[in-house]
């Protein structure tokens, strides 16, 4: 079967991992996931993960309590390990080989990130997930989708999220607001578009790294994508 993506970089929320919940891990919701990533796998293609970890802890929620902004990321990195052990136990629980791999050094937990042995591991068939975000303060987990999709070498960054894409404004506030089925790098940072960071979309369009925001909750909707079909919305280089 022909594919139009054969490595990419899966990035959804740690919401995501919710389900109907308001906290933590669900984990129906888990396997779900999961079974997307199994299908992706049976097809041939060759998957990294990054998750992020607004499930378990939000910077938010320290806000004037005397936390200083960079232990509470460091907080937010390590809700991102918790999520990512998960999905690896998932992972493998439906026979995929799975690793975690921490851009914090966390002895016995997790390995390091080296670009070369992950090229090496995701052509011999395992599924890598990617905890820590970038591993430094100030950056989100949409900006550590963008790096990590550019050094595996990935065609494609898939920004995983609960609408089918992006809109003209928010669809469950304006029954009015109609889905872009293309926009261009620039176009996203002038309407400053913000479904992923500024940081994460110049990152993405320095590197010519083309991002597909899509519903990942839509029946198939990831395996459309990576035979070619239009699903969602493709930010990319101007035509």
């Amino acid at each position: 079967m022909a594919l139009k993506y054969k490595r990419i970089l899966l990035k959804f929320s740690g919401e995501a991992l919710m389900g109907a919940g308001e906290f933590g891990l669900d984990a129906e919701t888990l396997k779900s996931v999961v079974s997307q990533v199994k299908e992706l796998r049976d097809l041939g293609v060759e998957v990294g993960i990054v998750v992020g970890g607004g499930n378990i802890f939000r910077g938010a929620q320290i806000q004037g309590s005397g936390i200083q902004r960079t232990t509470g990321d460091h907080m937010g990195m390590m809700a991102t390990v918790i999520n990512a052990l998960a999905l690896r136990d998932v992972i493998e629980s439906m026979g995929m080989k799975s690793q975690v791999l921490s851009a914090m050094s966390i002895e016995g937990v997790s390995t390091g990130f080296h670009a070369n042995n992950v090229k090496k591991q995701l052509a011999g068939g395992e599924v890598l997930v990617f905890a820590a975000g970038t591993g430094s303060p100030f950056f989100t987990t949409d900006t550590a989708a963008a790096l990590r999709g550019i050094e595996i070498g990935a065609e494609i960054v898939l920004k995983a999220t609960k609408v089918d894409g992006i809109y003209t404004a928010d669809p469950m506030k304006d029954s009015n607001a109609t889905r872009y089925p293309f926009l261009s790098y620039d176009e996203v940072i002038q309407k400053n578009l913000q479904v992923m960071d500024m940081t994460a979309f110049v990152l993405c369009r320095d590197h010519g790294m083309p991002i597909r925001v899509f519903d990942m909750f839509k029946d198939n909707a990831v395996i459309r994508i990576v035979k070619g079909d239009d699903e969602g919305t493709l930010v990319g280089l101007g035509e």
